[in-house]
């Protein structure tokens, strides 16, 4: 590719990263990154009602934490500042005073009224509708007229008669030659009366003055495409390459409403959950990308290695949250334990398990607490409940374990386990074992006749981490009382 890669991401600030959102600049990234180009980040604020305060701050943080870096943005600038939309409002009025003298673009003065009347008649004679063309060809005096009654005009772009341009055609990488008829699109607004441009046309400005090689977006961006086509041919511009990826559906096979509440949808509620950034990138990255290959789990490297356009599907992908969960459990295992730990510690200090000013003694046992559990989380959040047993004052017997407890050998185990332990002087899980090794060469109980009854009395169930260390773990005073608990329960 001879031309120099220019991507863009350009959010608009108005709410928290949406998964879909952090696809699109992910995509965008590894495109760049593949082809040694630049990725940019710039801020679609033209929709100024829209806009969140804090917004901004929030998609920028959100993206370093998915490790997105950006090589222009409104944080470290570039050759093309301003990179914020309502930074760069003389530029373009500059531009649409060009496409005003050019009679390609002219001033509409119909209400909001009107325009409505408009539309109902429209849908009532069966019609599409779009914007009748009313002020297509107003006179200055008329013009005049309307300004001494205090209408303040838009500016709408003047599409070509579809006699003369029937059709518009864009070609995407990933859909090919995609059509639209010129007739179904209507003059629409490049300009609203406040003069403040709209979105179609800011961002053919941007996107042509920021030497921009290729638009990757989502599929929803498809129908704003053949407008933004005509801007460019208007002004004559070479287009972009245009790439369109296909939606996000839930696993219902429905298009994902943002009201969505079977799945988590921005990016920080997963950070907050504690999930892995790497897991999120490398599940995102299939989402409509595959690599040709039955390969699921890839580094970031690898990702800019082997990503393309051309592997990109047409058809909508499906957002797997157990897949998620699955891919993000795959990084959890290999994680280091120090960085797990950081993780869980918010969870367990939010739930009152954990105090705020603990000790390096706190954080010692904790690790260990950690690493037994590790295999099985999914995200530091679940950790909470996977080691509930580890925080709770008095012991919670499972059913399960009620059975096991009231067999006539229990009593013995116990027993004999607790004079053991007592003996015991490191309590660590490799004397632990010998403890309980001793336990099994003194009442001759062995196999599940021994191990179950122990977990069953230190912990109150009958399934868990590996026994020694959680016995390590919940400390010899605890252990101790459980067994003497144990020994006279009675169902």
């Amino acid at each position: 590719m001879t031309q120099e890669v220019r991507v863009r991401f350009a959010p608009s600030p108005t709410g928290h990263l949406h998964i879909g959102g952090a696809r699109q600049a992910l995509f965008n990234y590894l495109f760049a990154r593949h082809h040694n180009g630049k990725f940019i980040v710039r801020i679609e604020d033209t929709d100024q009602a829209r806009n969140i305060d804090e917004a901004t701050d929030k998609l920028m943080e959100s993206m370093k934490w998915l490790g997105l870096d950006w090589d222009e943005s409104i944080e470290n600038g570039g050759p093309y500042a301003p990179y914020r939309s309502s930074e760069r409002f003389d530029i373009y009025a500059k531009y649409i005073e060009q496409l005003l003298d050019e009679n390609k673009a002219y001033r509409c003065y119909m209400t909001s009224e009107e325009l409505e009347a408009e539309r109902e008649a429209q849908i009532a004679r069966g019609e599409m509708p779009k914007y009748s063309g009313r002020d297509r060809d107003l006179t200055r005096e008329q013009q005049k007229a309307y300004e001494e009654k205090g209408i303040k005009p838009v500016v709408r772009f003047r599409v070509p008669d579809a006699n003369e341009v029937p059709t518009v055609v864009v070609s995407d990488v990933i859909r090919g030659e995609v059509s639209f008829e010129t007739d179904g699109i209507g003059d629409f607004v490049i300009a609203r009366s406040d003069r403040v441009p709209t979105y179609n046309f800011a961002v053919v400005v941007d996107d042509y003055l920021m030497k921009i090689s290729h638009v990757i977006r989502g599929e929803e961006h498809l129908s704003n495409t053949p407008r933004q086509a005509l801007i460019y041919d208007a002004f004559g511009w070479e287009q972009p390459y245009f790439a369109h990826a296909p939606l996000i559906l839930n696993e219902d096979r429905q298009k994902m409403s943002k009201r969505e509440e079977s799945i988590m949808q921005f990016v920080e509620q997963y950070r907050d959950y504690g999930y892995l950034p790497e897991g999120l990138v490398n599940f995102l990255a299939l989402l409509g990308w595959s690599p040709g290959t039955e390969e699921e789990k890839f580094t970031v490297d690898e990702l800019i290695e082997r990503f393309s356009l051309e592997r990109v599907s047409k058809a909508p992908a499906v957002f797997d949250k157990d897949k998620l969960a699955w891919m993000n459990n795959q990084y959890m295992k290999e994680v280091d334990p120090d960085r797990l730990t950081e993780l869980v510690i918010p969870h367990l200090q939010e739930e009152g398990l954990l105090s705020l000013s603990y000790t390096e003694e706190d954080w010692d046992w904790l690790k260990k607490l950690v690493e037994i559990y590790q295999e099985q989380m999914h995200y530091a959040e679940e950790f909470v409940s996977l080691a509930s047993l580890f925080f709770q004052p008095s012991i919670d017997y499972e059913a399960d374990a009620l059975h096991v407890l009231n067999e006539a050998h229990v009593p013995e185990v116990m027993t004999t386990l607790s004079a053991q332990l007592d003996d015991v002087e490191a309590f660590e899980a490799s004397e632990i074992k010998k403890a309980v090794k001793a336990t099994q060469k003194e009442t001759g109980h062995k196999g599940k006749k021994l191990f179950m009854p122990i977990r069953a009395a230190v912990t109150g169930r009958t399934h868990g981490p590996e026994l020694p260390k959680a016995i390590e773990l919940l400390g010899k005073e605890t252990v101790q009382a459980r067994l003497a608990d144990a020994s006279h329960i009675k169902q």
